[in-house]
């Protein structure tokens, strides 16, 4: 492990782009403690612990989570990246609806940089928007803006808006000149921020009380099991063999080789959990601020917070469903199956074509459905800990799944920069990996 990190640093190409993502991440992290003007940042932290204290779990809560508690300081970067995740969902979602955005992403490069365009709009709008929300919100809190009015509203929107579109081109950054996914990796960052005051609020238990030691360590047992299985569940594949017929061009010789197409039981990885995180928030956001006087919103606003039977519901539906929507987008079985016949490969015992594309898609279909419902399962863990055994269950759920997610597909793209250059890579696999995609 140590050489293996050693030599990360000895390919000047690969020492860059780590150099850039760390500089990168550690900006937004800094930025994350810069306030809003105008908020009394320690009433706010007040308030949340008070709603803490008191076992409540908040649709801010969880807001919180995704943006690495910037929600609780009120800091420029409170929005996090939600509002452009949500409009990337709304313009992919239009992609495989809408004519003109269906050309565009066939378009290659130029309809992609028109899209990418687009969602860059759409972002600013459903910035402001939760912008004004949240400023409301936070003006109905008592003594937490001292000072109101227009000004601070000002003051606010442009900030909010401004820090929104700071963390887009953060993560935009990241992922063009660094290394793994931009936006994964912010996610990533704020989440992993919040572990080291979990585990110390868990010691502080343990000392205060010698029969939460049981509790703690039946969490970290559970986390330990959790993690590996959701490593498991990430990293398997489900093989469909392919044959490749024997082809003469000129002297050479090509194909006559069995080989196989590996389909990941979590084709879409953590984006399914992302998605329907930012697509149930939205809504329960609107309701949790028009929802402050009573009424039919507060009843809204109860059903879509985490532990409700709808938000439990519609939350597994969304994972679900984004998990085949995304698996569609990236994979086309038609594609796979034209590509095969046009290198003369099939799938032994179907025939090419049509029948290899439906055999394809009926694998997807199959291997989909159990992954996502298990995801699922564990983004609903610690509420079901928490119910069931009244245990706080600080480091499970959505952020683990986020985590342990991005930290595979990072390490994946160091390792592939490794096994190019003849390096060892973090798995005993990587290395043969790297020969067999070489030949």
């Amino acid at each position: 492990m140590i050489n293996t990190i050693t030599n990360m640093f000895k390919i000047p190409d690969l020492r860059k782009k780590l150099l850039l993502t760390a500089l990168f991440l550690v900006l937004y992290r800094l930025g994350s403690f810069v306030p809003v003007p105008g908020v009394n940042v320690m009433m706010l932290k007040e308030y949340f612990s008070g709603v803490r204290e008191s076992g409540g779990n908040t649709l801010f809560g969880l807001l919180d989570l995704f943006v690495g508690g910037n929600f609780e300081r009120a800091s420029i970067f409170a929005l996090g990246i939600m509002p452009y995740i949500t409009a990337s969902i709304v313009i992919q979602l239009l992609g495989s609806i809408v004519p003109y955005f269906e050309k565009l992403r066939k378009e290659g490069a130029e309809g992609q940089k028109k899209l990418n365009q687009i969602t860059r709009y759409g972002t600013v709008m459903l910035a402001a928007f939760n912008a004004v929300g949240i400023l409301v919100w936070l003006s109905s809190l008592p003594n937490v803006v001292p000072r109101g009015g227009s000004l601070f509203f000002i003051t606010g929107l442009l900030t909010l808006v401004t820090g929104t579109m700071i963390v887009m081109w953060i993560g935009e950054q990241i992922t063009e000149h660094g290394i793994g996914n931009g936006i994964s990796l912010i996610i990533f960052a704020g989440i992993i921020a919040r572990y080291p005051a979990g585990f110390i609020l868990m010691a502080q238990n343990i000392i205060a009380n010698t029969g939460y030691l049981f509790k703690a360590g039946l969490a970290i047992i559970v986390m330990v099991a959790v993690t590996a299985a959701v490593i498991f569940v990430t990293e398997a594949v489900r093989k469909i063999p392919v044959q490749y017929a024997k082809r003469i061009v000129g002297r050479k010789v090509y194909g006559g080789q069995s080989t196989y197409i590996p389909l990941r039981v979590n084709t879409a990885g953590v984006i399914p959990i992302i998605f329907a995180q930012s697509v149930i928030m939205f809504p329960a956001t609107i309701a949790a601020v028009i929802g402050r006087g009573g009424g039919f919103w507060v009843t809204l606003q109860n059903w879509l917070s985490p532990g409700a039977v709808l938000y439990t519901t519609l939350y597994v539906l969304m994972i679900v469903f984004f998990a085949y929507f995304y698996t569609a987008i990236v994979l086309n079985p038609t594609e796979m199956a034209e590509n095969m016949l046009k290198y003369g490969g099939h799938i032994p015992g179907k025939k090419p074509g049509k029948k290899t594309a439906e055999y394809i898609n009926s694998v997807l279909v199959r291997i989909t459905l159990p992954g996502a419902i298990f995801f699922a399962f564990v983004a609903l863990l610690p509420e079901i800990m928490s119910s069931k055994l009244g245990l706080p269950f600080y480091f499970g759920g959505t952020g683990l799944i986020i985590v342990v997610g991005v930290a595979l597909d990072t390490l994946q793209q160091i390792e592939s920069h490794l096994t190019m250059r003849h390096y060892d890579g973090f798995m005993k696999k990587g290395k043969l990996r790297g020969r067999s995609s070489g030949n």
